[in-house]
């Protein structure tokens, strides 16, 4: 990964992003030596955000899971019928 000073993004910033959307390679930002931020092209930021939506439904369906909180398919057909039957 590669590492630019902000002070660096603020002067080359048209170039960075024309790299950054060239090589997709996300960039850090550093101010004062230390870890600021991430630079991330759009199309890659809008994958991870979708991945973790799923990342958070799958978490949330074994947490039901571990606390018992499921139904077999049949109680949830009954459970869902008066939906289904419309």
């Amino acid at each position: 990964m590669r590492t630019e000073l902000v002070t660096t993004l603020k002067r080359q910033a048209t170039k960075i992003l024309a790299e950054l959307h060239k090589t997709k390679e996300p960039i850090l930002i550093t101010e004062h030596g230390q870890p600021s931020a991430y630079l991330v092209d759009v199309d890659d930021y809008e994958l991870m955000q979708a991945r973790m939506r799923l990342l958070e439904g799958l978490s949330r369906g074994e947490r039901a899971i571990h606390e018992g909180r499921t139904l077999t398919q049949s109680d949830a057909k009954k459970a869902m019928a008066h939906w289904l039957n419309k």
